[in-house]
């Protein structure tokens, strides 16, 4: 059983904070913790343009520099580093660093072209199977198994946070057919709906991790502390 903390951006930007929460998600159980890498010099003009949001894409946002003080601090905390790649340049550079695993993240789904690039060049892929019609999913598949690589689909309703009953976990068996062992990455604020996709046969765990749900960002809110985590 693999358990990811999704860290994601919930540290903005600041290294010291991330590292305590590197530290504190793997005391806490986690053996995988997962940050997010995106470019915003390539986000399209947008709303996010008017409502902060860019701002803070701008805050959050690592770099190569980062991310290998990211790799050594998960070494550093006997944790493994994964992160989320938005778009083929991202997994060119993550590529380049010398990682073999990476996550597909859900709103990338439909993008062939990265999907093609990480099977052909990752060892391991995390495939977030959320925001996707079974069509997509059907597409994707197809793409991975032409790949050299092992994947792994992970059951999502992507709301943040996601209310207990839409979490739909009956789809983890329909993704069993794909593939025999499937994940799921939970954002409801419950420890027990994991727990059930567990029974239904899920692997791998992620849920978001926060150290104090009054930090600044969206996502620190509704992740879990270590308590709750544990």
């Amino acid at each position: 059983m693999k358990i990811i903390a999704e860290i994601g951006w919930n540290h903005m930007g600041d290294m010291a904070l991330a590292e305590s929460m590197i530290q504190s998600a793997s005391s806490s159980g986690a053996n995988i913790v997962k940050f997010q890498y995106w470019d915003p010099s390539l986000l399209a003009p947008g709303e996010w343009d008017n409502d902060g949001r860019r701002e803070i894409y701008n805050k959050a946002a690592l770099n190569e520099e980062k991310i290998k003080l990211l790799i050594g601090l998960c070494n550093e905390h006997k944790c493994e580093f994964l992160i989320s790649v938005f778009g083929t340049v991202g997994a060119q550079l993550i590529y380049d660093i010398g990682q073999s695993k990476v996550k597909i993240p859900s709103h990338e789904t439909t993008n062939h072209q990265l999907i093609e690039f990480c099977s052909n060049n990752f060892d391991e892929i995390y495939f977030s199977a959320g925001a996707s019609t079974k069509n997509e999913v059907e597409s994707a598949v197809e793409i991975l198994e032409k790949g050299d690589c092992n994947y792994l689909l992970m059951h999502c309703v992507s709301a943040y946070p996601c209310k207990e009953d839409s979490i739909n976990l009956s789809r983890i068996e329909w993704l069993k057919q794909f593939n025999g062992s499937v994940g799921f990455s939970d954002h409801t604020q419950s420890t027990v709906v994991p727990a059930l996709a567990v029974m239904l046969g899920a692997d791998v765990i992620e849920k978001h991790f926060t150290t104090n749900h009054n930090l600044p960002g969206r996502d620190n809110k509704f992740a879990l502390e270590p308590d709750d985590f544990t």
